[in-house]
């Protein structure tokens, strides 16, 4: 028998954490004045998640569900993983 189920693939967005590649909207670099406040806003109502481990936030993330997702790994490096 053979199962319907889609299987969601993952992209790593660093340190042993991934997210589904079907609810990334967006992937940009996180230096731009908007891509800042938008984080800023994330983080007061709570969607924001940080995938860093401390290290820089070199990208953000958007996902379909309206959540930020930040990320030390370069943007260029992400984009090739889709």
């Amino acid at each position: 028998m053979s199962s319907n189920k889609k299987i969601n693939p993952l992209i790593n967005v660093g340190f042993k954490n991934a997210i589904a590649k079907d609810k990334v909207v967006a992937v940009v670099s996180a230096d731009a004045a908007p891509v800042k406040r938008l984080k800023d806003m994330a983080k007061r109502e709570n969607r924001l998640v940080d995938a860093t481990n401390g290290r820089r936030t070199n990208t953000v993330i958007i996902t379909v569900s309206n959540h930020i997702i930040l990320s030390s790994v370069q943007p260029e490096t992400i984009a090739r993983r889709f």
